[in-house]
């Protein structure tokens, strides 16, 4: 059955009837279709018309940034490596893509340089940072002579990351992700402080309330990850900046 970005147009078609300036986010790329956090992946979402990709980073055992959701490479490439003490020739030997199809074997755990080179000028990158504040260092040399060209985005579950990386790049829109409800006030009363654009949810957790919450406190509030048209609406409705989405 032949797949397609369906949610992904059906979103961009119900921001425009609503005059919503919704950005619709492609998660890990084109997900449900190419293998996540590929370069396949992201030609894929962008061949889409999605207006962003988001995509994970960890940092290899010889400093390398590497693209990849987990800590660990078993899921995505049958083998058994921890990004993190792995060294990258070791991670960019395994292959990545048959996991999802094998019309996409072949597929490397890329670095974050070659998923840049497929972003279109002007589009943007959303970044989630898996690891700690050791990377950014490294990220800020990767990413220093695209600035001017596309747009990069970042985000982090552990605040003080999300934090340092704000003090690091001062010109980009840095968001906290959080997917527990109990947390949202600390959440709330921490990220205005540490000069964070806003707030990265799940998207059980966003309500009315939520929202504008987040709006008296001049923040934004994307959300994740939502492969169901009504949830998209619904949030589309109540005001979110961006929807993340597999689909």
């Amino acid at each position: 059955m032949k797949k397609t970005l369906t949610l992904l147009i059906m979103l961009a078609a119900a921001a425009s009837a609503s005059n919503a300036q919704v950005s619709i986010i492609a998660h890990r790329g084109a997900s449900w279709i190419a293998p996540e956090n590929t370069v396949a992946s992201a030609r894929l979402a962008w061949e889409k018309k999605a207006d962003a990709v988001e995509i994970d980073i960890y940092l290899s055992s010889d400093n390398k940034i590497i693209v990849i959701h987990d800590s660990n490479t078993k899921r995505t490439t049958g083998e058994d490596h921890v990004v993190s003490q792995t060294d990258s020739k070791v991670l960019r030997s395994l292959e990545a893509g048959s996991f999802k199809d094998e019309k996409y074997r072949g597929e490397k755990l890329p670095f974050l340089s070659e998923i840049i080179k497929t972003v279109p000028g002007g589009k943007e990158l959303v970044v989630e940072i898996k690891c700690k504040s050791e990377i950014l260092p490294y990220l800020e040399k990767a990413v220093r002579r695209y600035q001017n060209k596309i747009i990069f985005t970042f985000i982090c579950f552990d605040f003080q990351t999300i934090a340092d990386t704000k003090k690091t790049f001062p010109s980009n829109s840095c968001y906290w992700l959080c997917s527990n409800a109990e947390l949202l006030d600390k959440t709330f009363s921490q990220v205005g402080p540490a000069g964070l654009e806003g707030v990265s949810l799940s998207w059980s957790i966003i309500n009315e309330d939520v929202v504008k919450k987040a709006a008296d406190l001049g923040l934004e509030v994307y959300s994740w990850t939502v492969n169901d048209a009504d949830e998209a609406r619904r949030l589309i409705g109540l005001g979110v900046e961006g929807i993340t989405t597999d689909r």
